[in-house]
């Protein structure tokens, strides 16, 4: 009977080098084929620990024709490892995107693929490790046995709409944000929630790593004066 290959969706370090599993660190030496966001990013992880292993380059502009090469490699019965550039892959990246594609035997591209067209042969296994939003909860000092996560806000538009959604949340939201969006959507959360509080991580794992609390009239003046909006963010509204 024929055997599809295996897809294995494995989380690397956000920033120190040093937070990977001796789990995915043997399936990314075991693995045919290295699915990664950046090739230049990845490299310098599996440089680390002396993989080498050949990589392709799956990201949020990828065509169909590479999703075709993917599963391609499948149905030649290859085991494939996906990693973004950090964290666990399907956590705002399209990691879960092809994770659906590969799972959904009604979309009409697998037409072309008839030995895949059954999901339930296709098996894809977490290997579970670091992630932003889990380093966050760990060191919030809140409650957090219930929270949602929102990804990252859009960048123009339903920007309202997305920092409405954190003020109106029931529960402490967590959400990533980049440098150069930083201040201005924190001067928008606080047009809708003037009295919330925030658990910032810049930076985590990393070198210049800080964690700030306070309310968002405080946060924004320390970041302000401070000028260290640099890196990556994720933040908890609360």
């Amino acid at each position: 009977m024929y055997q599809s290959g295996k897809l294995y969706i494995v989380a690397t370090p956000i920033g120190n080098l040093e937070d990977i599993t001796l789990r995915a660190l043997r399936t990314l030496k075991e693995a045919d084929l290295i699915l990664c966001e950046d090739t230049r990013v990845a490299k310098k992880l599996l440089d680390r620990y002396k993989i080498q292993k050949p990589l392709l380059s799956y990201h949020h502009h990828s065509k169909l024709s590479r999703v075709e090469k993917i599963v391609e490699h499948l149905e030649n019965g290859k085991v494939l490892a996906l990693v973004s550039d950090a964290g666990t892959p399907g956590i705002s990246d399209p990691g879960n995107e092809l994770s659906a594609f590969l799972l959904n035997s009604k979309t009409k591209s697998w037409e072309r693929f008839p030995r895949l067209s059954l999901g339930k042969e296709i098996e894809i296994v977490p290997i579970p490790g670091v992630s932003a939003v889990t380093a966050i909860a760990s060191v919030a000092g809140i409650n957090m046995s219930k929270f949602c996560f929102f990804g990252f806000p859009p960048h123009k538009k339903g920007r309202e709409t997305f920092f409405r959604g954190v003020a109106e949340a029931k529960y402490p939201v967590v959400y990533f944000e980049s440098p150069h969006r930083f201040l201005k959507n924190l001067e928008l959360l606080e047009k809708f929630k003037p009295d919330a509080k925030l658990v910032i991580g810049r930076e985590l794992t990393k070198m210049f790593e800080e964690v700030k609390r306070g309310n968002i009239s405080e946060v924004l003046e320390y970041y302000k004066n401070n000028n260290k909006v640099k890196g990556e963010f994720v933040v908890i509204a609360h």
